[in-house]
């Protein structure tokens, strides 16, 4: 089962990002704490972005792009080191409802259909700016902390205030999100929080969902059509769990 989730969400990350749904609401669903699952929701975090760096084309464009990102290493990394150790002293109960309530955010996200991103790369500003450096750490604080959604909400950072275009910013993405994952994986890992065995179940399949999605299923015609969908009813129905909202319905009903 963990690997099965593992693999649609390595396929839904290589079309279009969020895959951390499914793996963090099934590492949940079979009975860990939200803590645990969060933590070892980092083993294959860390393997797929890995995987997805090292098999960038090495173009000038990508060369330009990586030089680019240098300027936000050091906010990524201090943001993902604040997220994460505010995620390994926080309460289970606490953490658990807090995943609920970004999952109905991110929910809103897909409901809202966004407007394609087609602008070029604004080359006439300076994209190393205190601004982008903060807005960067506060999404770095976020990765650290959850990593669910983090490949949308960084898009949207790259795009919407650094003014890169879409396909420059997948490219800056790839490499922060791999930055974001590695001191966060180490904190994890020394919290004592993490459950290798299935770690590693979710990984593998995360890692082959990633080579499928990327030579067959995004060519699919409405490949993307479909994957949108299927995040909003795991979204939907994970953030009805985990918030409880049948026994607060219930409880306010006075059944």
């Amino acid at each position: 089962m963990l690997f099965g989730g593992g693999l649609l969400a390595g396929v839904i990350n290589t079309l279009a990002g969020n895959g951390s749904a499914i793996t963090l609401s099934l590492l949940i669903f079979t009975g860990m704490p939200a803590n645990v699952a969060n933590a070892t929701n980092r083993i294959g975090a860390l393997l797929q972005t890995f995987t997805a760096v090292v098999s960038l084309r090495r173009t000038k464009r990508t060369g330009l792009m990586f030089r680019d990102s240098f300027w936000f290493i050091i906010p990524s990394i201090l943001g993902s080191i604040i997220g994460a150790f505010l995620a390994v002293d926080i309460d289970p109960d606490v953490l658990q409802y807090t995943i609920g309530g970004f999952m109905v955010i991110l929910l809103f996200t897909l409901l809202n259909k966004p407007k394609k991103w087609l602008k070029a790369t604004n080359v006439s500003k300076s994209h190393k700016t205190t601004f982008n450096w903060i807005a960067i750490f506060l999404t770095a604080v976020y990765g650290g902390f959850i990593q669910m959604g983090i490949g949308i909400i960084l898009l949207s950072v790259l795009v919407l205030v650094a003014e890169y275009s879409l396909r420059d910013a997948n490219i800056i993405k790839l490499v922060l999100t791999f930055i974001f994952v590695v001191p966060a994986f180490f904190i994890f890992w020394f919290s004592g929080d993490m459950r290798w065995e299935p770690g590693f179940a979710m990984a593998l399949g995360q890692g082959i969902g990633a080579v499928v999605g990327a030579r067959y299923i995004l060519y699919m015609p409405k490949a993307n059509l479909y994957v949108r969908w299927l995040l909003i009813v795991i979204l939907s129905v994970s953030a009805v769990v985990l918030l409880n909202i049948p026994q607060v319905v219930g409880n306010f009903a006075g059944w």
